[in-house]
């Protein structure tokens, strides 16, 4: 498929990751299909996009025509039959691969031949998913970055079957949605993950140590490393049970000591302590500012 020919953009998940690359797609001009199981997670993605493009037309960065034009390019349902027209679908569902793979047997018979299949993973293996479907020639990896709409990144991820052309559509793709890619090898993590998350597991480790408290721990690498966030803040953020996902697919496939999931991390995520999603993480989110756990 040529890069012109991507005029319609299916998106499977409508979580923050899911609105977000809708949001992108239907300002970029094309025409959005998002499902998800769950009617009302689509109406909340709705009024999320709504939000943020009103945001941007506060700003001047978007004019209110533009932003109502962006809308009506987006339609909504619960039905995977929705996504049956589109050129690109893109799978951004939770990160546990059973969900995946359930998921891409559903949709590979409802799409057309020529369809491409792209998976927002942010660590499961593009090969191993690709072999899942009915066409690995046309599947590939396509990780954006939360917020999709602020983040510049799209980290483009070809398996070991991924056609020239669907890597050159996917790429082009990419750049008419306003991002710039970054190609990795099908490797566990891929590139921003196998570096950033062992980091942020790393600051878990030193504070179930008793390295540092929490305050300290970001403090350390905001004001010392002149990172934007500290790394339990930014953990939150992530969400602890994504954090603790890729760093199983990394001690899986790496076999490699260094990769093992802090404990700590590992009890927050069992407490249901996830981060900013559940209210509670490494700081607790009912209190403003919020206010560290440990």
């Amino acid at each position: 498929m040529a890069a012109t020919e991507i005029r319609s953009v299916g998106v499977i998940g409508a979580g923050q990751m899911g609105n977000g690359i809708a949001h992108v797609a239907a300002l970029a001009g094309l025409s959005v299909a998002l499902v998800d199981v769950k009617a009302e997670a689509l109406d909340k993605a709705l009024a999320t996009i709504r939000k943020n493009m009103d945001r941007q037309v506060q700003k001047g960065a978007l004019s209110a025509g533009e932003r109502d034009a962006a809308l009506a390019r987006v339609s909504t349902g619960t039905e995977m039959a929705l996504l049956g027209e589109s050129d690109i679908v893109i799978e951004a569902a939770t990160e546990r691969e059973e969900v995946k793979l359930s998921i891409f047997r559903a949709v590979c018979p409802l799409l057309r031949p020529g369809a491409i299949l792209a998976s927002n993973t942010s660590s499961i293996p593009i090969t191993r998913l690709a072999a899942a479907t009915d066409r690995p020639e046309r599947f590939i990896g396509m990780h954006f970055f939360n917020p999709v709409p602020v983040m510049k990144l799209v980290e483009v991820i070809r398996g070991f079957a991924t056609s020239d052309e669907t890597f050159e559509a996917v790429s082009a793709l990419a750049g008419r949605l306003g991002k710039t890619t970054a190609v990795s090898e099908d490797f566990p993590g891929f590139l921003v993950n196998r570096i950033l998350v062992p980091m942020l597991n790393e600051a878990a480790t030193a504070l179930h140590e008793g390295v540092g408290d929490v305050r300290s721990i970001d403090a350390a690498m905001k004001l010392g490393a002149n990172h934007p966030m500290g790394p339990l803040e930014l953990a939150d953020f992530i969400g602890l049970d994504t954090c603790l996902a890729i760093m199983r697919v990394l001690h899986e496939g790496m076999g490699d000591g260094k990769y093992r999931p802090s404990p700590l991390l590992v009890k927050y995520v069992e407490a249901g302590w996830l981060g900013r999603k559940s209210g509670r993480g490494f700081y607790d989110y009912s209190q403003t500012p919020p206010k560290p756990t440990r």
